[in-house]
């Protein structure tokens, strides 16, 4: 899938050992987290200073054509969010993957496994919502080569910058967009993406939302995608998601997920 789809590998080592150094505030102080996932229209607020926020999840993606299948397990994706400044945040992701082929139901022994390269990136704060005027932050990451294994090295090191944009339509829905561009994988052309996401909260624990969200390759077909899903607010600094989609253009026939976001406050 030629976007970042749910970004991003960490070990679990590395979230208890930065967990000690933190401790609990109230939970009121900062309200509920906000997270970047599972949709891929990435949140339009920052996490705020000293705050340091995990999401992480797993996924499963299919396509078949002439008999041919094609299945990728992405595992304990991980996106690592560090408010550095108010309206700065530092970005840091890995992703584990695994694909398998099947002709005519027979799996192949060519099984392909590792890391996917490094994200890096930041994301800053624009301006807050005021009016017709939307919340806005800017996006940017690099994926270098060096980082991923032999099986998922690209040849061209990885680029994308985005705009998020937020309204609130009313006091339980709000829409969520973002823009930009991507460069990288094994190609060298650029490429429009976009996203386009409604939020609805059933309850004050539990949301739902529905996707459309794509890309337009210079020199290749436009690929467009949908998912949907629910997330589950356990407390303010603990969520859960669930969620389903699929291609609306060739390329996938079916990708599930679930995954967690948690917030550690600042001393």
């Amino acid at each position: 899938m030629l976007m970042k789809r749910f970004k991003h590998t960490a070990s679990i080592l590395l979230l208890a050992t930065v967990s000690i150094t933190f401790a609990q505030e109230n939970n009121e102080t900062l309200g509920a987290l906000v997270t970047d996932r599972p949709d891929a229209t990435e949140a339009s607020s920052t996490v705020g200073k000293g705050v340091l926020q995990f999401e992480t999840g797993g996924l499963y993606e299919s396509f078949e054509a002439n008999s041919v299948k094609s299945e990728n397990y992405t595992f304990n994706t991980m996106l690592i969010r560090y408010g550095l400044l108010d309206n700065l945040e530092l970005r840091l992701g890995w992703d584990f993957v695994e694909g398998i082929t099947k002709v005519n139901g027979n799996k192949l022994d060519n099984v392909i496994s590792g890391l996917s390269p490094l994200l890096l990136g930041m994301k800053i704060d624009i301006s807050e919502e005021n009016g017709a005027m939307p919340e806005i932050a800017l996006i940017g990451h690099v994926f270098p080569i060096f980082s991923a294994s032999a099986d998922y090295r690209p040849e061209f090191t990885g680029v994308d910058f985005r705009l998020s944009l937020s309204h609130t339509l009313s006091e339980k829905s709000s829409l969520g967009y973002n823009i930009g561009a991507q460069w990288g994988d094994d190609s060298a052309e650029a490429s429009a993406i976009y996203t386009l996401a409604y939020g609805y909260s059933i309850s004050e624990k539990i949301g739902a939302y529905a996707e459309l969200y794509g890309d337009f390759p210079e020199d290749n077909s436009a690929n467009h995608y949908w998912d949907a899903g629910f997330t589950y607010l356990a407390n303010n600094d603990l969520q859960f998601d669930i969620y389903f989609g699929t291609s609306i253009t060739e390329g996938q026939d079916l990708l599930v997920g679930l995954g967690l976001s948690y917030r550690v406050r600042k001393k």
